[in-house]
């Protein structure tokens, strides 16, 4: 009955887990730029000498959806969205981090954020000079207009980097990382619409669906359960006559 007991208690923790990812999704489902998270999970073997018949659950990293956002249209200078496939990215700790997050902002000296995190561009952290007017192109390129001028200079270029999907992972800050740590190079191809922002990828219904499941999926764990201590308590009872 051990076994049984394995397998349904660690059914069980990976179905709360799981209602931890949807609920997270569904918290951020007005948060601009947010990519909701699909849950994995695996059987794996309990190490050990006797074990062989017995399995648990464990949950993998989570995989980031790809699916796009709506677009609306803010007319903010500073608010970009990025179209298609592609991040921001933005300096996160000693490092770098990939967001969809694109409403800017400039603080006293000129330096670029993004929910926080510095905006990074060809030559790392964007740093703005005194300006009346700022504009962003659709290939990143930011050019300001300076008290005194006419024309508007090109300054600096938002790092945009286009990584596969499977590619991504997102670390304890809720920022979107490479798998392997490593920053990735910048692509040409990707573009940004500025002036507008885009919506969490969130599905309300999809979340609400996927919950109701996991409740289903966790009731049928606990009558299990419930089932391998009526056999356990009946079998102990037949050795004691």
């Amino acid at each position: 009955m051990d076994a049984l007991i394995y397998t349904v208690m660690s059914g069980a923790e990976r179905a709360l887990k799981a209602q931890q990812v949807h609920a997270n999704n569904l918290a951020n489902l007005e948060t601009p730029g947010f990519r909701s998270d699909f849950e994995l999970a695996q059987s794996q073997a309990v190490p050990g000498y006797g074990y062989d018949a017995r399995h648990v659950a464990t949950m993998q990293t989570n995989t980031i959806s790809s699916k796009s956002g709506v677009l609306r249209e803010t007319g903010r200078e500073l608010d970009v969205a990025v179209v298609g496939e592609g991040f921001l990215a933005v300096q996160y700790q000693q490092g770098e981090a990939y967001s969809r997050a694109g409403a800017l902002t400039v603080d006293a000296d000129g330096r670029l954020f993004s929910n926080g995190h510095p905006v990074l561009g060809d030559g790392g952290a964007i740093t703005l000079p005194p300006f009346t007017r700022v504009a962003i192109g659709q290939d990143g390129s930011v050019s300001v207009q300076t008290p005194g001028q006419e024309e508007m200079q090109t300054i600096d270029r938002l790092k945009l980097v286009k990584p596969a999907a499977n590619a991504l992972t997102k670390n304890e800050a809720g920022l979107i990382v490479a798998r392997d740590g490593n920053a990735l190079a910048a692509d040409e191809t990707v573009q940004v619409q500025s002036g507008h922002l885009e919506g969490s990828n969130v599905s309300a219904i999809e979340e609400m669906v996927a919950t109701m499941t996991l409740n289903r999926d966790f009731e049928i764990q606990m009558k299990l359960f419930k089932a391998a201590d009526s056999m356990a308590d009946t079998g102990n009872r037949l050795i004691r006559d």
